[in-house]
């Protein structure tokens, strides 16, 4: 009796919890990942001025790959209204082409992250920049100015 009351409070919890995630504003959402990932990209960019350890750099780089990986879930239908969103229509209308552009920046931080694991600040750096111009290629395509 006492097993099934706990797995039916664990039951009630998880679905409550899933229901407090699927009330989440998309937009607010995205807005919040992006602000992190640009707040980890500014972090990076100082350490590599500074010529600092760069091997503590491979856990953001890893949180960067695993935010823009999930980032294009972000964008369900609807989305495109309300709240103060900067993305284009282009985004649902060449989903397969934003994903593709999401891949590559996820691509590159997954690499950022493997060039962190060496402490090599220039190889760490010119893969930086790729993460920064797959960035910027993604806004030019996607985003409002």
């Amino acid at each position: 009796m006492k097993k099934t009351l706990v797995l039916a409070v664990a039951a009630s919890l998880a679905v409550a919890g899933l229901a407090s995630a699927a009330d989440l504003d998309p937009i607010a959402v995205r807005q919040a990942g992006q602000d992190l990932l640009s707040g980890n990209f500014t972090a990076m960019s100082a350490v590599v001025a500074a010529k600092g350890d760069v091997t503590k750099l491979e856990k953001p780089a890893k949180a960067m790959a695993r935010w823009i990986k999930v980032f294009p879930t972000e964008f369900p239908p609807g989305s495109d209204k309300g709240g103060n969103t900067k993305a284009l229509p282009k985004v649902w209308s060449d989903h397969a082409g934003f994903v593709k552009a999401a891949d590559r920046l996820a691509d590159a931080a997954d690499k950022l992250a493997a060039d962190a694991k060496t402490g090599n600040v220039q190889t760490f750096a010119a893969q930086l920049k790729v993460v920064g111009e797959a960035c910027s290629a993604c806004h030019k395509e996607y985003k409002a100015r």
